[in-house]
């Protein structure tokens, strides 16, 4: 019976985020473990889902939690899905922020991620009364990664 145990504000260790990153086929993340370590403990909220101890689950937010909440990552490990896992991590990530204007998130294009997001309040942009322009830039390097030079960068502290 699958009866997971959540917890706010704890992360993950290192090995763990790789293997569950690694568990849904996101290598691009888990290429440079520390990077990926570093990020979640530099996120607005994480939540995680546990079973028997073991990580089966994340959804992490960035932001400045006042005026936007980005929902950067929710995963869950495959042999979990479809357990109502992702709804509870969704909601509990989401709680803390219920005044925050703008929620805000990127997917697949996937119906069943699709009907999942619109099932937590979600629309796409197109759909909007007052549609808006969404824009994003993806790679290995970005444009702020050549305009700073990673020598050049502050870390994150909180």
């Amino acid at each position: 019976m699958i009866t997971p145990v959540y917890h706010s504000g704890v992360t993950p260790t290192q090995d763990e985020l790789v293997g569950l990153y690694n568990s849904v086929g996101w290598s691009s993340y888990t290429r440079d473990p520390a990077r990926l370590a570093a990020a979640v403990r530099a996120s607005l909220a994480v939540v995680t889902a546990r079973q028997d101890g073991t990580l089966i689950g994340l959804a992490r937010l960035v932001g400045d939690g006042l005026t936007i909440a980005y929902l950067q990552d929710i995963l869950i490990a495959p042999d979990y899905r479809r357990h109502g896992i992702g709804r509870e991590l969704f909601q509990r990530a989401f709680a803390p922020f219920g005044d925050v204007r703008q929620k805000v998130l990127i997917t697949d294009d996937e119906p069943s991620q699709r009907a999942f997001y619109e099932s937590m309040g979600f629309a796409e942009t197109s759909e909007l009364d007052h549609p808006i322009r969404t824009f994003v830039q993806f790679g290995e390097r970005g444009r702020f990664d050549s305009l700073c030079p990673v020598s050049d960068r502050r870390p994150v502290t909180r």
